[in-house]
């Protein structure tokens, strides 16, 4: 078997070891939250649910049975794929999830083109150039100590209360897309710029770029083709931190844009002790991330060839 074919099964294998892992430490963190999750379905304490209710309860969701049976009935479940119920909705979490993963991929996608995107152009700009880069560097810092919720607010107090050019809540359109996906992509963007610029700046005093310059090749063009390509590397090794911050930052944005999406689910889920719709998108999480990193072990083979397998 190719060496590839070989790495990627085991990547498959590792995917599928650090799934089950997640699934478990939250089938075991949801249990240890103190309170009766009987009175929790019922509708909370303030339901006053009357006891005949509770162990109706009890005996359809299998709580009377020891945490390792219910566990084992968990396991049984997800290894057919299935996610159980969600206890306040009453829906199965598999079509909770895809009813609201619309919403946060289009989020999550917005902010990942722009905030790589800012990076790259920044980081051509001012690359071997010192004014820009200490103006670059400020601003890159600011933009990574500052949380996503308050970006977010100052956005929303400039742009949509002061000058209306974009609403101030909701998901409806493109245009109100723009102020969360730049509210979630300039963190990250912070980052990668610096990531990118160091790279660069490495790059163009390689000896490739310094024969470039010397067969007439312009600025412009060894950065964008020869120096690039080899800040693309630490780029790439960062870029699964990237996606999961923005996956997670979506959470806190969605609500203070008011947006439907994962991150409205989460919210709800967790303050409602629903258990089966926290799992479930644990679940979604841990192997969104794991199959994110076998794309970039592909990519990285991509663009150094140094980890192509020699020919046989």
């Amino acid at each position: 078997m190719p060496s590839l074919a070989r790495r990627l099964l085991r990547r498959l294998a590792l995917t599928l070891v650090a799934v089950w892992g997640a699934a478990t430490l939250a089938f075991a963190g949801m249990r240890l939250v103190p309170g009766d999750p009987a009175r929790v379905i019922a509708g909370g304490v303030q339901a006053n649910a009357t006891p005949e209710v509770l162990d109706a309860i009890r005996d359809q969701y299998g709580l009377r049975e020891p945490v390792l049976v219910q566990y084992g009935v968990f396991a049984g479940r997800l290894l057919r794929g299935d996610l159980g119920g969600s206890y306040q909705l009453n829906q199965p979490v598999s079509g909770v999830i895809l009813d609201q993963l619309g919403p946060t991929v289009a989020l999550a996608a917005g902010a990942a083109a722009l905030g790589f995107t800012l990076a790259v152009a920044v980081a051509l700009v001012t690359a071997g150039r010192p004014h820009g880069r200490a103006v670059s560097r400020a601003l890159e810092f600011g933009s990574i100590s500052t949380p996503n919720f308050w970006i977010g607010v100052l956005l929303l107090a400039v742009f949509s209360f002061r000058l209306h050019w974009f609403p101030v809540i909701g998901d409806g359109g493109l245009r109100s897309l723009v102020l969360p996906s730049v509210a979630l992509a300039l963190p990250i963007a912070g980052v990668l710029a610096q990531v990118t610029r160091e790279g660069l700046e490495r790059a163009l005093d390689q000896p490739f770029a310094v024969t470039a310059r010397a067969r007439g090749a312009t600025e412009n063009r060894i950065r964008l083709r020869h120096a690039l390509r080899h800040a693309a590397l630490p780029v790439l090794t960062l870029s699964g931190w990237a996606l999961g911050e923005l996956l997670a930052g979506a959470v806190v944005v969605e609500t203070v844009f008011a947006r439907q999406g994962l991150g409205h689910v989460v919210v709800a889920a967790v303050r409602g002790r629903d258990f089966p719709v926290v799992t479930g998108v644990v679940v979604l999480s841990a192997l969104t991330f794991s199959l994110i990193n076998i794309v970039l072990d592909l990519l990285y083979r991509l663009v150094d060839p140094r980890m192509r397998p020699e020919p046989a």
